[in-house]
């Protein structure tokens, strides 16, 4: 069998699986020793494996319920998430800082306004966005959001596009941002100012954990921004203004257990969007990070702002 096609019997049986509204012991087993091989999954100990299966099986069990309700705008699966509680999922992925701060606008000059706004934008077919990346169990998405803008606008400013070190803000950026235990992306902007540029991905690579700050790579400045400011928050306006000038950075609420679990119907579309966070039952949100697996034309509104950055050619 060719493996497209196995890779695909693979991913039907699962979601075959799923339709059944109950399910015995033995077959959620089953179930999860296909999800564990189509994952890459293994455990420490069979102790480990037997909690898991136990995790797997109440996830099953959200999932299925959910997946049974008519009038739900969205399904949920069986991603590389389902063998977490919520709890961990939330402690390891969400970054989110907790710390309020004073958003502010720039003191710099206002960019060009965009005049004609277009009907739609994809930065990523202006070679404005890199590959989408993974942040592990490490929760400094923060990190992935803020060096996200800045290659965007580094992309329009130079002309090239260039991968930049989240493990440099992980590691360095500890004046109000902690790793991964979350942050800011005002901070990791102003960090990058401060320090007069941020090293490459390639030279300073993503390790997923937090590590002694590399003072010789810090150093290392090649790509540099001269401020950012905040979009006014709700302000739609203002938004499609800043997305149509250059890629934004956005917090996203991904504290909900069916975010954990999100799947687009038909398949698993579930990835990390820059940034997520915890946030209230009543706050908005502001979709960013354009994956090849989100809507790229989704917009709606969150608290936390949207940092827009600055660099002029001098």
């Amino acid at each position: 069998m060719e493996p497209l096609l196995a890779s695909f019997l693979l991913s039907f049986l699962l979601f075959f699986d799923l339709s059944s509204a109950a399910a015995s012991p033995s077959h959620i087993s089953k179930i999860f020793e296909t999800w564990c091989h189509q994952h890459g999954k293994s455990y420490s100990s069979e102790e480990e494996k037997s909690y898991r299966l136990k995790v797997f099986e109440d996830n099953y069990a959200f999932v299925t319920q959910h997946n049974a309700m008519t009038n739900s705008s969205y399904s949920l699966a069986l991603n590389a998430f389902a063998d977490l509680t919520h709890h961990e999922f939330k402690a390891s992925r969400l970054g989110l800082s907790g710390a309020a701060i004073q958003f502010r606008c720039s003191n710099l000059r206002e960019p060009r306004l965009v005049r004609d706004i277009p009907a739609s934008l994809d930065w990523r077919e202006k070679g404005a966005v890199t590959q989408v990346k993974d942040q592990g169990s490490c929760g400094a998405c923060w990190s992935f959001s803020a060096t996200g803008a800045i290659e965007g606008v580094n992309k329009i400013v130079t002309g090239s596009l260039i991968s930049l070190s989240e493990q440099e803000l992980v590691d360095c950026d500890k004046t109000y941002n902690t790793g991964c235990e979350g942050g800011l992306m005002d901070y990791a902007f102003q960090f990058v100012i401060n320090n007069h540029g941020i090293d490459t991905e390639e030279d300073y690579p993503y390790q997923g954990r937090e590590h002694t700050c590399n003072k010789e790579k810090l150093k290392r400045h090649v790509v540099t921004i001269d401020d950012y400011t905040d979009v006014p928050m709700t302000n739609e306006k203002k938004l499609l203004q800043a997305v149509a000038t250059q890629p934004v950075s956005v917090g996203i609420c991904g504290s909900e257990r069916a975010f954990q679990l999100y799947c687009k119907v038909g398949d698993i579309h579930w990835s990390m969007l820059n940034f997520l966070g915890s946030c209230g039952a009543d706050s908005r949100l502001w979709f960013r990070k354009w994956s090849g697996l989100l809507d790229c034309e989704e917009l709606m509104g969150y608290e936390v702002g949207n940092e827009w950055l600055y660099s002029y050619d001098t």
